[in-house]
């Protein structure tokens, strides 16, 4: 499976009610927010793997960290 980030093939951001967002400079902030995190995980998976560290025990690590992010904008609790 081929990562759609690693060209800069980015999806259409959409706000909570499916409307495509307008603003193209927080399209901008939001597409380069998320390249820098893509290049960051990157890196911490090829040091890992280059220090010898198991590379599935890396990538659950990187998806757990996505998976516990807050949104503290939440208007109602889960």
């Amino acid at each position: 499976m081929t990562d759609p980030t690693a060209d800069g093939d980015f999806p259409v951001w959409r706000a909570p009610d499916g409307t495509p967002l307008s603003c193209r400079e927080k399209i901008k902030v939001m597409n380069e927010n998320l390249t820098e995190i893509r290049e960051l995980a990157q890196d911490a998976l090829e040091d890992g793997l280059l220090m010898g560290a198991d590379e599935e025990q890396i990538r659950a690590f990187l998806h757990g960290l996505v998976d516990g992010l807050a949104n503290p904008y939440r208007k109602t609790p889960r």
